[in-house]
């Protein structure tokens, strides 16, 4: 596909999905490996928030644009990357630790902000996956609602990437399950808004499950060349 097909794609690709999504769903844009030209495209299309898994990667998109969008950290957070993490993103999606909630905490402290959070969870025990195990969100979303620097917002999770996109739907009940209790708990400083789950994959079977945020990349930018 040349570079101008390819614009053209990605731009038919985010109105496709925003014209599909129900209301109220939002669409991160999966923005791992891309240009900043494909991410402008994107944007540019009408795509709001870009999900990134890697900092230096998103400090590059950044410089090369101005655009009002959010900026997502979608990845696995190490500690040691926290410091610059949180001057970089609007939001992280992937908290699955207390040693990591109070490192956000105390960057975010040192420059003046309260970072969203949402918490993934490990709804499919997935030795190869982060996140938390079902047992255990309760307890460390009561962990992590005492810092003053961090607002909880919600939870992630995320179904297989590859292979029958219905093998992904008991993850998501479970994940949903957990998000209805903990919401019904009504708990200081915590605002279950946001359901992240599914991909390119998975998202359709994602909202049927309850999901009001989805995480999309294949779809929108193509295969990873």
């Amino acid at each position: 596909m040349d570079l101008i097909g390819g614009q053209m794609a990605i731009k038919e690709n985010v109105k496709t999905l925003l014209e599909e999504l129900p209301d109220g769903v939002e669409l991160v844009g999966a923005a791992k490996g891309r240009t900043a030209r494909e991410i402008k495209e994107a944007i540019d299309a009408g795509l709001k928030i870009v999900g990134e898994n890697y900092i230096q990667e998103t400090m590059l998109a950044q410089k090369s644009m101005n655009e009002d969008v959010g900026w997502h950290f979608i990845g696995h957070l190490q500690r040691n990357k926290v410091k610059k993490a949180v001057e970089v993103f609007d939001m992280i999606e992937s908290l699955d630790s207390l040693r990591l909630a109070e490192e956000i905490d105390k960057r975010c402290r040192e420059i003046g902000k309260v970072m969203p959070v949402l918490v993934e969870v490990n709804s499919g025990r997935e030795e190869q996956k982060f996140g938390v195990l079902p047992e255990d969100v309760e307890e460390l979303v009561k962990e992590v609602s005492s810092l003053p620097n961090i607002k909880i917002m919600g939870l992630m999770t995320m179904g297989p990437r590859f292979g029958n996109p219905e093998d992904s739907r008991p993850y998501f009940q479970e994940t949903r399950k957990i998000f209805g209790r903990l919401k019904q708990l009504d708990l200081p400083d915590v605002e279950m808004r946001y359901l992240s789950m599914g991909m390119t994959n998975s998202y359709r079977i994602a909202l049927e499950e309850g999901a009001n945020m989805v995480r999309i990349g294949t779809k929108i930018f193509g295969e990873r060349r």
